[in-house]
């Protein structure tokens, strides 16, 4: 009887309605680790761009070309495009 007893306590440990426990600790506490992570590596831009702004670098230019790189060259000539129509209509 007291063998049923435990084995009924760790299964319970394993589901909490319905909830497989320890599988639900491992994502949570992965998440946790990345977004300790992700903290970091924001720390570390920042110190960059700090770096980059203290040799001379205009920081706003860094981060357009940054964005930039991230898209195709399709999008980057519809944008110019459109970017060179919309001044012309301002009269710049």
């Amino acid at each position: 009887m007291a063998v049923a007893i435990a084995e009924k306590s760790v299964s319970d440990d394993a589901k909490v309605g319905g909830i497989a426990v320890e599988r639900l600790r491992s994502l949570i506490e992965r998440i946790e680790r990345l977004e300790e992570e992700r903290k970091a590596l924001g720390n570390d831009i920042k110190d960059i761009y700090g770096e980059a702004k203290s040799a001379g670098f205009d920081v706003k230019v860094i981060r357009q070309i940054i964005r930039l790189r991230k898209q195709e060259p399709a999008e980057i000539e519809e944008q110019e495009t459109l970017l060179d129509v919309y001044r012309r209509a301002l009269g710049m």
